[in-house]
């Protein structure tokens, strides 16, 4: 028998605190700011950690085709009640450093969304999921990434190092606990 979403999430949490990186899975009001740039007309988006699938759920809401979804997720406790909650939305249990060499498989994408916690994360595994994730990324895509303090989790060194700015949209201050959400996107030429 599979286990919900939460009691994976807690399951998860309890044997690795610091890979799942929240003490509660993010909430609606964060999840509503992670993707609210992201249209039914976007194109292929890729998500990070999906973890419980909150943001999946609200980008499908918003009318994202399950087709044009993909959710890249390591932890194994997640892997079943994702499939059970989005049949229809690709998931791959795989490592989020190892997009780079996913490139021929996942295709370009339009925008990613990262529930990944970056703050946990040596600087050299964060600027591999970076780096990976504009390897994939179409001119004009961004990478929407969140986190409970008020700079970017992606330090200004990987930034610099790889040509991108951050721009914070706004701030969630109702979420446990309260949570800015970044655009990530290429610097103009």
């Amino acid at each position: 028998m599979q286990q919900p979403p939460l009691a994976a999430f807690f399951s998860a949490l309890l044997a690795e605190p610091r890979k799942i990186g929240a003490i509660v899975p993010s909430g609606g009001q964060l999840a509503r700011l992670m993707t609210s740039e992201i249209e039914p007309s976007t194109g292929k988006v890729l998500e990070l950690g999906p973890g419980t699938g909150v943001f999946t759920e609200t980008l499908l809401k918003r009318g994202l085709p399950a087709r044009n979804l993909t959710l890249v997720e390591l932890e194994t406790r997640f892997i079943a009640p994702l499939r059970h909650r989005f049949p229809d939305v690709t998931i791959l249990q795989r490592d989020a450093r190892e997009l780079a060499a996913c490139k021929a498989d996942l295709g370009p994408q339009a925008a990613i969304v990262s529930g990944l916690p970056f703050r946990n994360m040596p600087v050299e595994v964060i600027s591999a999921i970076v780096g990976g994730g504009f390897s994939l990324l179409e001119r004009g895509g961004a990478f929407y990434q969140f986190t409970y303090g008020q700079s970017c989790s992606v330090p200004p060194d990987v930034l610099a190092e790889l040509g991108l700015r951050a721009e914070r949209l706004g701030r969630v201050r109702l979420n446990i606990p309260p949570a800015s959400v970044f655009r990530i996107s290429r610097r103009p030429e």
